[in-house]
């Protein structure tokens, strides 16, 4: 039987106790926490969807731990579905909960396209990876959108040197931005698919399936081409502030990919 002395005692607070190693650490929280979010869709308004969460505080070198549960009770004060809208204002939300300077959250998402078949018009939705960063420290807030779109390449070598065909292959081209003013996931993904050789849908036809095979064919990219004409196209978009565009080809006739990356940041070119 629980006498009442205890059950009155205080419980103690480890995590909130001193550390004398003095070492303190850039990122502690949670990872790999899924959550319903709602996304706002050019053509359908918004799509609900499932992501997974990272979320992490400093922690400095004078505490031993910071308290995880809070961090399960942030993703849980949004009404069941977290918005992208409201996604800076938890990380905010996190930073003073957990009485750190510095906060940063991870939240990563499949984003659903319908899209129509080239020649068929049958329509079929294809997924791709999106993932919005969110970070605050001294000098403010900062959020970063990245998005994985899957494309088709073809060898401008293989095409040249062949008298029958040319070897092409899938390649993942991952964007990632901070933007000065709103831009659309699919305004990302269309600039993409623009540049690549082909673009992928979920559902072909044979018509279809002649018409993305020639396609490809007409379009060779290597891929520092289509790192290239991404970033050209990024430097003149003003909404951009900053940019890394990389390009990863999985290789159809050798045992490794093909990489190439661009980073810029465009605040640096008005000093």
């Amino acid at each position: 039987m629980t006498s009442k002395s205890t059950e009155c005692s205080p419980i103690a607070d480890v995590q909130g106790s001193p550390d004398s190693r003095r070492i303190s650490i850039d990122k502690v929280g949670i990872k790999d926490i899924r959550h319903p979010v709602r996304v706002r869709d050019r053509s359908e308004g918004e799509q609900h969807t499932i992501a997974t969460f990272n979320m992490y505080v400093e922690l400095p070198h004078n505490f031993k731990g910071t308290h995880m549960s809070r961090f399960v009770e942030i993703l849980n004060q949004n009404n069941r579905e977290i918005s992208v809208e409201s996604f800076q204002a938890m990380v905010a939300n996190m930073t003073e909960r957990l009485e750190a300077d510095r906060g940063h959250i991870e939240m990563t998402f499949p984003f659903f396209v319908t899209k129509k078949a080239p020649i068929s018009g049958v329509e079929s939705l294809l997924d791709y990876e999106v993932t919005l960063i969110g970070e605050l420290d001294a000098a403010g807030p900062k959020t970063l959108v990245k998005v994985v779109v899957p494309v088709t390449s073809l060898c401008p070598c293989s095409k040249k040197i062949s008298d029958r065909g040319a070897h092409n292959q899938r390649s993942h081209v991952t964007v990632s931005v901070h933007i000065n003013t709103f831009v659309w996931i699919e305004e990302i993904i269309e600039l993409v698919e623009s540049q690549s050789s082909c673009e992928l849908y979920g559902l072909l036809k044979r018509p279809d399936e002649k018409y993305v095979t020639e396609r490809a064919y007409d379009r060779p990219r290597f891929v520092e081409d289509i790192v290239r004409d991404i970033a050209a196209k990024l430097n003149s978009d003003h909404r951009i502030g900053w940019y890394t565009v990389e390009s990863e080809n999985f290789e159809s006739i050798h045992n490794h990919s093909a990489y190439a990356m661009i980073t810029r940041d465009k605040s640096e070119d008005k000093r």
